[in-house]
């Protein structure tokens, strides 16, 4: 058993390797990249439109709308790396049904790389929003004491992000694993079902959290509940 498809080689020249990691990461980007190609090639602005298209629409609003509730109120200038985010962890969870296929967020070198692209978009959008000078100002607030202490936040919550994603992914097929190997079918199969349910929950906390940090570097706060009318 495969505790992380590092462990599976396809190919190997002295020290360069080639594992199940690299083949499913970049096999994933290329399904969701022809995919969103061949998805948006006959988009329609009609008032009649395809029931795909409507549920895409759905998908688009539902996340743009989660950003915003964040504090991000430019939600469109966010949506495509959040939203990049949130279907690859996702897509990498639900094709744990394809035989054979093993998830590449089970392994820590590539959440190790999703944390990393927050890592760098945090400070990115910041200074779209901010400017230089407003971003690194935020590093020294309330006091210039606090400077170090924030520069370690960025560094742990990055490390956090990582080890949280990896964790939860590789534990739910370490125990589908095991269950295989001392179990009937069955039950393992009820599991499996439930790790798909697991990987879309950790998918859309992975996307929240990205959004909350870059939130809070881009100086924006959750737009405060409108008040009901009085009757």
């Amino acid at each position: 058993m495969n505790l992380s498809p590092d462990h599976l080689i396809f190919w190997q020249h002295g020290f360069l390797k080639l594992n199940a990691t690299i083949v499913f990461t970049w096999a994933l980007m290329a399904v969701l990249a022809v995919g969103a190609k061949l998805i948006t090639r006959k988009l329609s602005t009609d008032l009649k439109r395809a029931r795909w298209q409507n549920l895409l629409e759905i998908l688009v609003i539902a996340i743009s709308t989660q950003i915003e509730e964040v504090g991000l109120r430019r939600a469109g200038a966010y949506v495509a790396f959040l939203g990049t985010l949130f279907l690859f962890i996702a897509a990498a969870s639900l094709c744990t049904v394809v035989p054979g296929y093993q998830p590449p967020t089970a392994s820590l070198s590539t959440t190790v790389a999703l944390a990393l692209c927050v890592f760098v978009a945090v400070p990115v959008f910041g200074i779209s929003e901010q400017g230089v000078r407003g971003y690194l100002k935020s590093y020294v607030e309330p006091t210039v004491i606090m400077l170090p202490f924030n520069i370690i936040s960025e560094a742990s919550r990055t490390l956090a992000l990582a080890v949280r994603l990896f964790g939860n992914m590789m534990s739910g097929a370490m125990i589908i694993g095991i269950l295989l190997t001392i179990t009937p079918f069955v039950f393992p199969v009820i599991m499996t079902v439930l790790g798909l349910l697991t990987g879309m929950v950790q998918a859309y906390i992975f996307a929240i959290l990205a959004a909350v940090y870059i939130a809070a570097a881009s100086g924006a706060r959750p737009a405060a509940p409108t008040p009901a009318a009085p009757r």
